[in-house]
């Protein structure tokens, strides 16, 4: 069985050293690239399963790594890790796409089991091909394309799987609490924020069709109307 593949962006060098010796005694295969601009140059040449980058780099920092590569299409699952704590940062990571973040100093028995618990997920999400209505879109969940008349987007796994949910839940229902516990690992508050960021992308998604809206149900979750 092939080992998985990460990318790891990380200027410190004792902690890109430690990191790497450990993920790799875990069964990882991992590239340590030690700024963003060989981060891009090695998403462009080579395909991973996942991604880990630090915020605070040269040359290019965490924020713009993500940014870049999004514009890009390339939806490889991402962990964000930083030493800021404030709420805002948090936010930030999230709302330009990352399907983790991480605060320094972490424990590498943390970070495993953050990093098995995405490839878990985005196994899963691979390996379904189906294909769903929203209104008048359609949603390939295998691909995470969502389609509408000539429009196509390309939504991150994570987006993708909470629309997946809110479509094919019964009554349209996500659950805001079992949400959070299933694809973030606990439901405390930066957390449930990050998800409140994610809702709001898929709402502007979703605005082309006036039918569509997405409800907040106080304090219990979300429901996917199509009238």
């Amino acid at each position: 069985m092939n080992k998985p593949k990460i990318l790891y962006l990380e200027d410190d060098h004792d902690l890109g050293e430690i990191t790497t010796d450990m993920l790799t005694r875990m069964h990882f295969s991992v590239q340590w690239v030690n700024n963003g601009i060989d981060g891009l140059k090695a998403v462009k040449n080579e395909k991973f399963d996942i991604i880990i980058a630090d915020i605070m780099m040269p040359q290019l920092d965490g924020y713009s790594f993500l940014k870049e590569i999004r514009d890009r299409n390339d939806h490889t699952p991402l962990i964000l890790i930083s030493a800021r704590v404030l709420t805002e940062d948090v936010l930030k990571g999230f709302s330009l796409g990352a399907d983790d973040y991480m605060r320094k100093p972490f424990s590498i028995e943390e970070l495993n089991a953050r990093i098995h618990r995405i490839l878990k997920r985005s196994f899963s999400e691979r390996h379904s091909a189906n294909t769903i209505s929203v209104g008048n879109y359609e949603y390939n969940h295998s691909t995470y394309q969502l389609t509408y008349q000539d429009k196509e987007v390309m939504l991150s796994p994570r987006s993708g799987e909470i629309l997946y949910r809110l479509a094919t839940n019964k009554d349209g229902f996500l659950p805001r609490k079992e949400t959070l516990l299933e694809l973030w690992g606990d439901d405390h508050f930066f957390n449930g924020r990050s998800l409140d960021v994610f809702i709001s992308k898929l709402r502007k998604y979703l605005s082309e069709d006036p039918r569509i809206s997405i409800i907040n149900i106080r304090a219990t979750g979300y429901r996917l109307i199509v009238s």
